[in-house]
């Protein structure tokens, strides 16, 4: 059974963890401006609006989206020829076993599209090229354009609010082809602003391009469609292969817990599921708590068995003995209280007591009579041993 304590500190926690869930319930989700580019997510730098008008970008070309590792994927897969590989992330970093397998794939007449600030260094020593990134706040918006006058540039689009500015800084000349810059009227040449270029590798191309929030669900709602539209359209291929595996945003699972926790319904379950036991455990362990047995303290028996010893000195009528213990007990209680001889009763003896007693001397004398006639007597009745009781309870110790 749980005592008072115990039941206002569950109370309290009871009443607190509603709270907690309440306001979880009814609190407004802050936007997350984390880079995820995953075709699932919605958030603002999610690629969801893309991956969904990827179909209407890519009319002749079929769309497979590729969950898993490139290296497994390009080794483990028969994919088609003069096909297109896209990674779109914030970073991208290739091992040397996934950028021999893509400069591979490329090599055979395929293209990779990467829209990134950064590829790793093994593959940017591979095709020469190097960039560089500016992860401060950006002051002003960045304005990409195109060298190409074909594509549609007639409105600019902006770039600022979750930008870092990327661009190439070393190009093999040979064998690249510069394809966007960023409007720079200060800058004295456009190849500190390069942002997109193609790099021919075998009988395949690279297309590098430094800016992926082009993509992101925040501008291509914001009126950027065509800007990202223009991108792709270097793109000629028949198959289109949607990496899904290199994202910032791609749930990685390592434990149960995990990914019960990363589901909103299965992490709404799992705290249900801990409260009803919570309250299981409460209620079974008041149900089914053991009584505690009361323990009654020991009984003083002392005046009970003196009162059966009496009893049976009484029952057999041996009325000198019980007046024997009687008169004994009471004088030791005279010489333990009143430090008085009680050898010799005499009338010395009676006025001190009557003194210390503060009994009158006739009650004192009348008892301490009987007492010495009683003592001298050799056969007692029960009428003596009912008065000597008599006087010895109206007398004040």
């Amino acid at each position: 059974m749980l005592d008072k304590r115990s039941k206002r500190v569950l109370w309290v926690f009871g009443i607190a963890l509603l709270i907690i869930v309440i306001t979880e319930l009814v609190r407004p989700k802050p936007i997350n401006w984390r880079p995820s580019y995953t075709s699932i997510d919605k958030i603002p730098f999610g690629g969801f609006v893309f991956f969904e008008e990827a179909a209407s970008l890519f009319k002749n070309a079929e769309i497979e989206k590729i969950d898993k590792d490139p290296y497994e994927f390009l080794t483990d897969s028969t994919y088609t020829q003069n096909s297109a590989y896209i990674f779109i992330n914030d970073d991208i970093f290739f091992d040397e076993r996934q950028a021999d397998e893509i400069l591979k794939y490329v090599e055979k007449g395929n293209t990779v599209f990467i829209s990134s600030r950064s590829i790793g260094y093994i593959l940017r020593d591979s095709l020469n090229i190097d960039s560089a990134a500016n992860y401060n706040i950006l002051e002003e918006e960045l304005h990409p354009k195109f060298f190409s006058p074909s594509l549609k540039q007639d409105s600019l689009p902006a770039f600022k609010k979750g930008v870092f500015k990327a661009s190439f800084i070393e190009i093999d000349t040979l064998k690249t082809t510069a394809l966007g810059y960023y409007e720079n009227e200060e800058a004295d040449n456009d190849l500190g602003d390069l942002n997109y270029v193609k790099v021919n590798f075998g009988k395949g191309q690279f297309l590098l391009h430094n800016l992926p929030e082009a993509f992101s669900n925040y501008y291509l709602l914001k009126g950027n469609a065509q800007y990202a539209a223009n991108v792709l359209s270097y793109i000629d291929a028949d198959k289109i292969y949607w990496d899904e595996y290199l994202k910032s945003g791609r749930k990685v699972v390592e434990s149960p817990m995990r990914f019960v926790l990363d589901q909103a319904p299965l992490t709404w379950a799992y705290y249900v599921l801990m409260g009803g036991l919570l309250i299981f455990v409460l209620f079974k362990s008041k149900r089914e708590q053991r009584v505690v047995e009361v323990i009654k303290p020991l009984e003083n028996t002392s005046v009970e068995f003196t009162k059966t010893i009496g009893d049976l000195y009484f029952q057999h009528k041996d009325y000198g003995n019980i007046i024997a213990k009687k008169i004994t007990y009471f004088l030791e209680t005279l010489r333990s209280k009143y430090y008085l001889n009680t050898n010799d009763i005499t009338e010395d003896f009676i006025k001190k007591l009557a003194l210390k007693s503060g009994n009158t001397f006739e009650k004192t004398q009348k008892l301490m009579h009987l007492i010495k006639h009683l003592k001298e007597q050799s056969v007692h009745s029960e009428a003596d041993l009912l008065e000597l009781n008599k006087q010895i309870e109206a007398f004040r110790l």
